[in-house]
């Protein structure tokens, strides 16, 4: 027996789990004071959070630990704390769930005793949970850990279901149930109070710390005529240029924000391995892998491959003056630009031509444009892009315009990008126009919020101003479209529609 009522576990556990897992050292002190013997065990813990966040790994490597660790051992030698862990995605219905708590809790503990072939219900699985932990003899303090990985993805699942297993401690006063889920609704448990503990989603310094600490991917060239002091110094500061480049986008957890930098890493020092550049010359190796953050293929080459239009014969072999061999130009040789027409739906395409114009047209066009009250259409006006002055003529001075699509893109409100929307759908898709009378269609933008958040994820539309931290649905929002003329004028194309007809100079 312990001298003292609440003692924490050693320090020494949780220094080296806390170097383990960096950034999580609030979680996990708090995790190991409501499952450790002697400090503040209770009936109930959930752990939510987003995925990649670290629930899963860290409970089960504290566990480990806490059972390993020679200060929870009984005077018998016996640990005085056991665990269980039940991967709930794995399990096809509940009963599968069932027999596979009774099987790990036996696994855990060395059951050796009688025990039921079939456990239906959480009746049965109380029987015979009752007859290994609560009637069989254990040491003074004993708890038995007991983890439900991923329940909220349980498949069959009964409603009564988290709140029976979560009742299983009233029964049982020795054991410990762990809920891992992502994002548990209010009270979901039904249990007066159940301790939470929340995983939150790295932020760009903890990102960067805990892909720093790793150090660059093993198989990676080594930099000729650089120190390792100025190596560690370039990973760190790459590390954070794709964070800035593909966070928000393609690496939104630590996994795959890890992979990207493992990807892209040779390809940003090679001009290092090769002599021509400096370590510290991070600017002008950055320039030069530009293409290479923006070639999503690098970190996914198989959903690319399967949205890529279908290529053209390949071209016949070329044949090197002053030698016998042909080589074939390949496809492959420079970087590929996604086809947004293929990878965005017809909604957000929408969206972002309308956001285009709203962009490059000015405010007071819009009633020229895209207004049908006087003459019934709207009036489309075209091929205005570099233009003399007013009243040219002899001895007067010609003023050259720029075409706006080739200036920056100005800012725009929400609001306005939606009138638009509304203006030109029903003549860009015909299925937002009604077969009966010709009208509009009701009832067809219930995912305009969904196009706008994927647009916004992707940053094909970008908010500007003070408020942009704000609701994205803000009416009063301003934004401003990230796509160049090309881009815009190749998706118009693919929907029939030629962007240039829409630009008024």
């Amino acid at each position: 027996m312990r001298n003292s009522l609440f003692q924490l576990p050693d320090e020494l556990v949780l220094t080296a789990l806390a170097q383990a897992f960096s950034c999580r050292s609030f979680q996990l002190r708090s995790l190991a004071t409501l499952l450790h013997p002697d400090a503040a065990p209770c009936q109930n813990v959930v752990l939510y959070g987003t995925e990649a966040t670290g629930k899963s790994a860290i409970t089960a490597a504290l566990l480990a630990r806490l059972e390993a660790s020679e200060d929870d051992r009984s005077p018998d030698g016996d640990s005085r704390l056991r665990f269980a862990i039940v991967n709930s995605v794995e399990c096809i219905t509940s009963r599968h769930l069932f027999e596979s708590v009774v099987g790990k809790v036996a696994q855990a503990l060395r059951w050796h005793g009688p025990s039921s072939s079939r456990c239906e219900t959480v009746s049965q699985l109380t029987v015979e949970l009752s007859k290994m932990l609560k009637y069989a003899p254990r040491p003074d303090g004993f708890r038995f850990v007991l983890v439900f990985d991923g329940i909220d993805r349980q498949r069959e699942a009964p409603p009564t279901l988290l709140p029976a297993l979560a009742r299983l401690a009233e029964i049982i006063p020795c054991i410990t149930s762990v809920f891992v889920v992502t994002s548990p609704p209010a009270n979901f448990l039904h249990t007066a109070f159940a301790p939470h503990i929340h995983f939150p989603n790295y932020t760009k310094p903890e990102f960067v710390a805990i892909v720093t600490a790793g150090g660059p991917p093993p198989g990676a060239p080594a930099l000729p005529n650089t120190t390792p002091e100025e190596a560690a110094d370039l990973w760190a500061r790459f590390a954070a240029a794709v964070h800035d480049a593909l966070a928000r986008a393609a690496t939104r957890t630590l996994p795959a924000f890890r992979h990207a930098c493992d990807a892209l890493w040779p390809r940003f020092t090679a001009p290092v391995v090769a002599g021509t550049r400096g370590a510290r010359e991070f600017s002008k190796l950055l320039i030069a892998a530009r293409a290479h953050f923006q070639d999503e293929s690098l970190l996914d080459p198989g959903i690319i491959v399967a949205a890529r239009p279908p290529s053209a014969a390949p071209a016949p072999p070329t044949a090197i003056p002053g030698g016998s061999n042909s080589i074939t130009p390949q496809a492959s040789s420079k970087p590929h630009t996604s086809d947004l027409a293929a990878l965005l739906p017809t909604t957000a395409r929408l969206l972002l031509l309308a956001a285009y114009l709203a962009s490059h047209n000015a405010t007071r066009h819009d009633l020229v444009l895209f207004s049908t009250h006087h003459h019934g259409r709207r009036r489309r006006r075209g091929g205005l892009s570099v233009g003399v002055g007013r009243g040219a003529g002899p001895g007067r001075s010609k003023h050259r315009k720029i075409a706006r699509k080739l200036l920056g893109a100005h800012a725009f409100v929400l609001e306005r990008m939606l009138a638009i929307f509304a203006a030109v759908r029903g003549e860009w898709d015909g299925r937002y126009v009604s077969r009966e009378g010709g009208g509009l269609v009701d009832g067809m933008d219930t995912d305009i919020g969904m196009a706008m958040a994927t647009l916004a994820s992707l940053r094909l539309l970008v908010r500007v101003g003070g408020g942009a931290g704000g609701d994205a649905m803000d009416r009063g929002g301003k934004w401003r479209v990230n796509v160049g003329w090309e881009m815009v004028r190749a998706l118009g194309r693919s929907m029939g529609v030629e962007v240039e007809e829409w630009l008024i100079e």
